[in-house]
């Protein structure tokens, strides 16, 4: 993945680009918020590693500016920080849009499980979003056509790429429309009489 790593201690920078490398991450760096929204607009990626405490911008204005953008991809903000958060930290952080966070000194193995969190959220996102733009459907048998030109159910569609199941039931419009007057036929037709069963009598013996 392409990952912005924001931060202001040039030796700290490296660390985090070299920890990145080694991850085989492609990564563009920043020293502060305000470079880091500069970069984003010029350069999008999908994961920012950002230092809680920077000049100009900190981490949390940085996030918060990162959430208030529209029509963009969602963008996986992890925050560094020195010491261990506290609660309130924590709900300052969430509440300003921070998905996770990282102490210092960086761990590799660390920062590797949380990319990998990063990545699964990232993908399903991604579907989301597909789910949510315009998809070509039948307007007769309501297939959707994927993009290998393939048509197959709604149903189908979405269950392969978000692992949705479906329970099928009749909305109040189509049972009033479709099947309350297959209903009524029905208790229209007369009944087919019964067929008359002919009991023979024997006559008994005087």
């Amino acid at each position: 993945m392409k990952i912005l790593a924001v931060e202001d201690d040039p030796v700290a920078r490296a660390i985090l680009r070299q920890a990145l490398h080694r991850l085989g991450h492609e990564v563009v760096e920043a020293q502060d918020g305000n470079e880091a929204l500069r970069l984003l607009e010029a350069e999008p990626v999908r994961v920012i590693v950002s230092d809680w405490l920077m000049p100009e911008l900190d981490g949390l204005g940085l996030c918060l500016a990162v959430r208030g953008r529209t029509g963009v991809d969602y963008v996986y903000f992890i925050l560094l920080t020195g010491q261990s958060p506290d609660i309130d930290n924590q709900r300052e952080a969430a509440e300003a849009g921070v998905d996770d966070f990282l102490t210092k000194p960086l761990d590799v193995q660390e920062i590797w499980m949380r990319l990998r969190v990063a990545e699964r959220i990232l993908r399903f996102a991604t579907q989301v979003r597909q789910l949510e733009a315009f998809l070509p459907i039948c307007g007769y048998c309501k297939k959707i056509r994927d993009d290998k030109n393939y048509w197959t159910q709604l149903e189908s569609y979405i269950n392969e790429r978000t692992g949705t199941d479906f329970s099928h039931s009749v909305c109040p419009d189509c049972y009033e429309r479709v099947v309350r007057p297959e209903l009524e036929k029905l208790r229209a037709i007369p009944p087919k009489p019964k067929p008359k069963v002919h009991v023979e009598r024997k006559n008994r013996p005087a």
